[in-house]
């Protein structure tokens, strides 16, 4: 049994901390100074962290390797089990051609790629983030950008900025449920705060995926359509978590913020219409000039050749589908839809669950720092009522929707494990790494460290529920080593427990930008493995940008400025 001791160099706090730090410095800077590949840095950092708990904490190392395999274990099941599942149905959906569809139909909508990438990016992403999450809409919306012409560093760069507000509701939000859970707070209460918060960053996200796009002529032209997109999910977001249900959330708001597009650029479109490697040509009344003006400096002689080669019919070019077509094109996510919203029917829900094993992790037993037998060591085998599960069951009902044959679609199956084969090494270390310094006690140290500044507190709250998701990927995992060290922090400091444990979740959104388990998948997705430490660079800005301004949501919430927001 062992019994982690949070202060183990010198007695002091402050000192351990700065060594408990040192897995996720150096995961850091091999990704983001030295630009070494993701799965090799993932390793590196998780053999960094194994030394630390056993040199410098005292954890022996038969539970500190056990620690790492239960980790490993829980980075492909559930996570790695959800985004495998969900890629291959997005996979037989190119191999059918119907993914083509689907693309010409979201070009449609409007000719302009900066308009495209926010319904794409942020919308639709938000959808499959509600349905699947754990990278499933940075994988999927990615690589539907490069199709419609997008540079693969730019589309994955779009795609995990876009992926913040949905998060805290995402997988019929599962990491608002595990807050309750592992904090003892009432759900609709974390739901209603967390909902409060949120949705400032889904007003911005938008607006800040047309700068990644065209810069400050981008925003310029289009901010109209942005805000439009990121008011009515900014909205959507607040009255569904408040008024309705937690796990509805991101699915009303997503729904809601791509019709508000679709009915806006009935009405309305920006001056120019820009397109990907050949800057911006003019509009006219009646079409689009075919002659395009090029960016001065812009990334046209300098871009990188797509992943994969557009298909005919990009963008809103001549080529018509029937209706029928585009219902099958949508029919693989209307059956997710479907699927996970009969998964939650009581009874249903009662017979997937009931075969539902948890177990204790076999020779791994770990003590809190009070003498507090640590439920780390349980894991969860929820192998039918799994999100992976539900979508295989969704990509079964999809193979003669589609029309693709079953051994097409086996063969399918099986190249999406070889496509992701670097990620899943990826994930599996990265999450061994965060169970290494669960088990040991770096996070909590970590944590109690910073819970020690009393009301200012409030102020670095998210932080701590962003450094979460930035190791482990997962806002739910974040929650689950954060969300109760939040509430005794709110607790000593006089400071609502409610706000506290939701500005975790609200934080840690906006980790996922630079999780290495996302970046992996990311740069998998659009043909850039190897070249994580590229989108690390690109997306770090924006992820302290918003995180700076969680903070200071946070903190005047704390006060009387803004308290009457805290239910």
């Amino acid at each position: 049994m062992y019994r982690q001791v949070l202060d183990p160099v010198a007695g002091s706090l402050a000192w351990s901390s700065l060594v408990a730090a040192i897995p996720l410095l150096t995961l850091f800077v091999l990704l983001g100074i030295l630009r070494m590949t993701a799965w090799l840095a993932a390793l590196i950092s998780l053999a960094v962290a194994l030394v630390v708990a056993i040199v410098v904490y005292p954890m022996p190392a038969g539970p500190a390797f056990l620690a790492a395999s239960e980790g490993a274990a829980f980075g492909f099941f559930p996570i790695l089990w959800i985004v495998i599942n969900a890629i291959w149905i997005y996979n037989m959906t190119v191999a059918t051609g119907h993914f083509d569809v689907l693309r010409r139909s979201f070009a449609r909508v409007s000719d302009d790629q900066r308009l495209q990438g926010v319904i794409i990016a942020f919308s639709f992403g938000a959808l499959l983030e509600a349905l699947a999450g754990f990278g499933t809409p940075v994988a999927i919306t990615s690589v539907m950008l490069i199709a419609l012409g997008f540079r693969p560093i730019k589309a994955a760069a779009v795609a995990l900025v876009a992926n913040t507000a949905p998060v805290a509701f995402g997988a019929l939000a599962v990491p608002i449920t595990t807050l309750a859970t592992v904090t003892g707070l009432p759900l609709h209460d974390l739901s209603s705060m967390v909902g409060r918060q949120t949705p400032v960053l889904g007003v911005f996200v938008p607006l800040a995926l047309v700068f990644i796009i065209d810069g400050r002529r981008g925003l310029r032209q289009t901010w109209p359509a942005a805000l439009v997109c990121g008011v009515v999910f900014a909205l959507a977001q607040f009255a569904t978590s408040n008024y309705v249900g937690a796990p509805l959330t991101d699915i009303v708001a997503a729904l809601l913020s791509a019709g508000a597009m679709v009915l806006f650029l009935r009405v309305w479109h920006p001056a120019e219409s820009y397109v990907e490697g050949a800057g911006v040509r003019t509009t006219t009344a009646g079409a689009a000039g075919a002659a395009g003006t090029e960016r001065a400096g812009g990334s046209t002689t300098t871009m990188e050749r797509p992943a994969r080669p557009p298909t005919r019919g990009a963008g809103n070019g001549g080529e018509r589908d029937s209706g029928a077509e585009v219902f099958r094109a949508y029919a693989p996510y209307l059956i997710i839809i479907a699927v996970f919203a009969l998964a939650q029917i009581p009874a249903i829900k009662d017979a997937l669950t009931s075969v539902t094993k948890t177990f204790n992790w076999p020779g791994l037993h770990i003590q809190s720092s009070s003498g507090k037998p640590s439920t780390l060591s349980q894991f969860k085998f929820d192998w039918l009522d799994a999100a992976g599960t539900l979508l295989i069951i969704a990509g079964l009902l999809t193979i003669p929707v589609i029309g693709i044959r079953p051994a097409r679609a086996l063969r399918a199956y099986l190249a999406t494990y070889r496509q992701l084969a670097t990620a899943i090494v990826t994930v599996m270390a990265v999450l061994a790494l965060a169970y290494v310094m669960n088990a040991s006690g770096q996070t909590a140290t970590l944590g109690t460290w910073m819970a020690g500044a009393g009301g200012v507190f409030a102020l670095i709250s998210p932080i701590l529920g962003w450094l979460g998701v930035a190791v482990t990927g997962s806002d739910t995992s974040s929650n689950s080593l954060f969300g109760a060290l939040q509430v005794v922090a709110a607790n000593k400091a006089g400071l609502s427990a409610t706000l506290l444990a939701a500005a975790n979740s609200s934080g840690g959104v906006l980790g996922k930008m630079i999780s290495p388990q996302n970046l992996a998948i990311a740069a998998a997705a659009v043909g850039m493995t190897g070249r994580e430490g590229d989108l690390f660079r690109r997306v770090l800005v924006w992820s302290l940008v918003f995180v700076a301004v969680m903070c200071l949501l946070v903190y005047l919430q704390s006060t009387a400025v803004l308290g009457w927001m805290v239910p």
